[in-house]
């Protein structure tokens, strides 16, 4: 609606400018960041209209119906047919609010109409009640529905309506103690009620941050690890490219390049496929209904996991001491190894040095699995919260949910899982579990 009064050629605009100087470059920047700004305020306005268009219908319906029911059904002392046509007459424009053209005359007509309806109103009728129980539950809902939008423009608009009513009562004269004890025990009830509201509304917004940091964290995450595989694939092309422009030589590069871009398709993949399976173990039952040998399940984590290269898969080195059987889910104990691999490649990376182990012990009444890496370890003060939910260590390298899902689903199986580590040497993560066909120890909260 608001994008239709404007004549802005943003693609047009940017043709005579095709040279590659930098004033192009300049105003393309700006005519981006006004046709953003434009795009906000276009779905601010939709937004305004689309709610006053639901609360119109309820004055619409509401003003008449009340009427009926206070002074027929449950008669009131005080009602007035004029208050209420005239807030009628005011919510019907709001039915059309979406033809309205002037976002700001529509955020003036939308403060006028709330303030009149809402606490002006409820307000008035409440002292002309003598603060009537059936006004005071009234004019609370009222608060509540108004406190429901944005705080500082509705404590402006309480403040207008209810200053608005208290003057028309005194006006008229009706008599009634203004300081009455029946009217002002209300006062705090009205002040509790703005308080909750309030509050609420900020623990929504709070949540509702935390989940867009969550969901920043995890995309920065996945853009992170698919960037690389796909400069691979761009450069790969790019010499497909140059090599089919030529003389027609060079069929070995070509078939060397495709084989590089397989590589890398299939390297992000299986990423795709572990932060899939790592998003949604969270959903599922974690209890064991499986008999599974370590062994395998280490081999085929190890052969599922999306190295970048041979060299980086050199690193990996995986001992048998003895296999044992264990009580867990095929596909979860994929998801807990990838996720242990992850991050002792990742402390490989951050020292550039270093080798993985990863150790099956089944030769001892509890049977274990180690992890180890000779990589930039951990620091001690960080290491008791490496299995708390959301903690990532450096702060925002991780979305934080990977070893305490490592945890939950070791502890649903009846075991443990520790981790010791020193600064610039190591890093152990220890999984103990109970063998499977004997009795489960529970493990330690």
């Amino acid at each position: 609606m608001l994008l239709h009064q404007i004549n802005f050629p943003y693609t047009s605009a940017m043709k005579p400018f095709s040279s590659g100087a930098s004033r192009p470059a300049t105003l393309g920047g700006l005519q981006q960041a006004l046709l953003k700004w434009l795009l906000v305020q276009q779905q601010q306005h939709v937004l305004v209209a689309n709610r006053l268009r639901f609360l119109a219908w309820i004055g619409c319906l509401g003003m008449p119906a009340y009427y009926v029911v206070w002074t027929m059904c449950f008669p009131q002392h005080y009602e007035s047919p004029a208050l209420r046509a005239l807030g009628v007459m005011l919510c019907m424009p709001a039915l059309f609010a979406h033809c309205f053209r002037d976002s700001r005359l529509l955020r003036i007509y939308e403060f006028v109409g709330v303030c009149y309806v809402l606490p002006f109103f409820f307000t008035y009728l409440f002292l002309m009640n003598h603060g009537s129980a059936v006004w005071a539950q009234s004019l609370l809902v009222a608060l509540i529905v108004l406190f429901h939008f944005d705080w500082w423009w509705a404590l402006a608009c309480f403040t207008t309506g209810t200053g608005a009513a208290f003057a028309l009562f005194l006006l008229s004269g009706d008599g009634t103690p203004l300081a009455g004890t029946h009217i002002l025990e209300q006062a705090p009830i009205y002040c509790f009620t703005i308080v909750v509201v309030s509050a609420a509304k900020l623990g929504r917004r709070v949540l509702a941050r935390e989940k867009m940091s969550g969901m920043a964290q995890a995309l920065a995450m996945v853009s992170h690890e698919l960037r690389t595989p796909l400069m691979g694939v761009a450069a790969n092309v790019r010499g497909i490219e140059r090599v089919l422009a030529g003389d027609g030589a060079g069929r070995a590069d070509v078939d060397a390049a495709l084989g590089r871009i397989r590589y890398d398709v299939a390297h992000m993949n299986r990423m795709i496929d572990l932060f899939l399976h790592s998003a949604t173990v969270l959903e599922r039952e974690l209890a064991p209904n499986e008999s599974l040998s370590m062994a395998r399940v280490v081999t085929a984590a190890i052969e599922r996991y999306p190295f970048t290269s041979s060299e980086q898969r050199g690193l990996v080195e995986v001992v048998v001491r003895g296999d044992f059987q264990f009580a867990g889910r095929d596909e979860l104990c994929t998801v807990l190894l990838l996720n242990l691999l992850r991050n002792a490649l990742k402390a490989l990376q951050r020292n550039d040095k270093g080798k993985v182990r990863i150790v099956v012990d089944g030769a001892r009444v509890r049977p274990r699995l180690l992890v180890m890496d000779s990589g930039c370890g951990i620091p001690a003060r960080q290491l008791p919260l490496i299995f708390e939910r959301f903690h990532s260590d450096p702060p925002g390298s991780g979305a934080g949910i990977g070893l305490a899902l490592c945890r939950d689903i070791v502890r649903a199986w009846h075991g443990t899982i520790r981790c010791r580590s020193r600064e610039r040497v190591y890093t152990v993560f220890t999984l103990v579990f109970p063998r499977a066909g004997l009795e489960p120890v529970p493990a330690p909260h």
